[in-house]
């Protein structure tokens, strides 16, 4: 008999550094890629993989996630299949969510409900994709109370990340650090560390013993990375996955074993412009694992005039269903659904969403752009930053960013 397995994905994070997107938004709610949401990924992952009750616990600005979630991750009711947004609830007192850890202690009903062997803990705003099964399959033949997913880094990047430290035998952990200066190198690779991905595989009683003793723990952070693998690690029962024998259906070498953490504007940005090449370096168009989302009724994309230098085009771009480029030219960047562009007007190397209307002769250079945003007519983002700086959000590497509906000075 197959073993039961229950998803839980942890979508409460606020986001602060990718303030202004996080503004009316929970994190794994800001879009991405023109048609999809972060959170989209993580699901994806789980769907293709067969693991069909997942639980989305949600707190920090919630609504448009809980609103994604609800109408377009519908499963058959008749298998008994689902994706549901849980909201915190106050199960334990009168308290939200304290930590990743704690949501997981006042989510217990979800877990006894449910009666798996395995409780899958994943993250919801990272961009990637993964073969959950082969991670679960690696756990239980391990016997572990717990298996961390690690992505290989350079050595000289281990203070940018969680560090897993292994023992000799490479699986077994025998420390996790926060951003350590001192970090050790792999026994199979003396320059790379593994870094945490914040995806957990946990067996069911193990995960419950462990979270309620840190819920007895007044001074703990309640995290499931600070608190909860530590103590695993201490008793000598939590192992690494290493992401690098992930094999996902259709993948190439290119775009095998990404991923990324778009926790700043910067990665945000950077993450989007790894969509844009003749051979990504994250492919969209994989079709043996596809990333789903919801379809709205969109007509597609179109591209109008032809006449002197008022030639609506798109190069090195993905353009989404409904946007209109008139007369315009966009270089290099992500037009989602229903945004214009009008004529004369220049876009290049940008991030634009839903709804964002382009004036005629504006110019748009390495900007990101959130919904709604309307540039007037003449109106320029990206050619002078000590400008933009004074107006908009401009990020460690220049980028320009422009909240939710945000007003455009001409």
């Amino acid at each position: 008999m197959a073993a039961k397995v229950l998803a839980i994905v942890l979508a409460g994070g606020e986001g602060k550094r990718l303030m202004p997107l996080t503004t009316d938004r929970a994190k794994p709610a800001v879009p991405f890629g023109g048609m999809y949401r972060m959170v989209d990924f993580v699901l994806s992952n789980l769907a293709n993989a067969g693991f069909l009750k997942i639980v989305v616990l949600t707190q920090y600005k919630s609504h448009s996630l809980d609103r994604h979630i609800t109408k377009t991750w519908r499963m058959s009711t008749l298998l008994g299949n689902y994706v549901t947004p849980v909201p915190a609830q106050q199960r334990r007192g009168p308290w939200w969510f304290a930590g990743s850890a704690d949501a997981i202690y006042q989510s217990f009903n979800l877990i006894n409900d449910e009666q798996p062997d395995y409780v899958i803990v994943f993250g919801a705003d990272h961009i990637y994709r993964m073969d959950p099964r082969q991670m679960v399959d690696d756990h239980i033949a391990s016997g572990a109370g717990v298996t961390v997913a690690g992505i290989r880094q350079p050595l000289s990047m281990a203070d940018q990340f969680g560090v897993i430290e292994v023992g000799e035998d490479g699986k077994r952990i025998r420390a996790f650090r926060e951003k350590p200066t001192d970090a050790v190198g792999l026994p199979d690779a003396p320059d790379e560390i593994y870094a945490s991905m914040g995806n957990y595989v946990f067996t069911t009683r193990a995960l419950c013993e462990a979270v309620e003793r840190d819920a007895e723990d007044k001074t703990s952070k309640h995290d499931m990375g600070g608190s909860i693998i530590p103590m695993f690690v201490e008793r000598g029962e939590a192992n690494v996955y290493d992401f690098r024998d992930n094999e996902v259906p259709g993948s190439d070498d290119r775009d095998r074993g990404y991923w990324r953490d778009v926790g700043t504007l910067d990665s945000f940005y950077d993450a989007h412009m790894d969509l844009i090449n003749v051979h990504p370096v994250f492919n969209l168009y994989n079709f043996d694992w596809p990333i789903y989302t919801e379809q709205p009724p969109w007509p597609p994309a179109k591209f109008v005039h032809q006449w002197g230098e008022r030639v609506g085009r798109a190069v090195g771009s993905m353009v989404s269903p409904g946007s209109v480029i008139s007369g315009s030219l966009v270089e290099n960047s992500i037009i989602s659904p229903k945004v214009r562009v009008h004529s004369w007007a220049h876009v290049e190397g940008s991030v634009l969403m839903e709804g964002v209307e382009i004036g005629r002769h504006a110019v748009i250079r390495r900007a990101i752009l959130d919904k709604n945003v309307f540039v007037p007519e003449g109106a320029e983002i990206g050619v002078d930053l000590e400008k933009d700086r004074q107006r908009y959000t401009v990020s460690d590497n220049g980028i320009v960013v422009i909240g939710k509906g945000q007003k455009v000075e001409p």
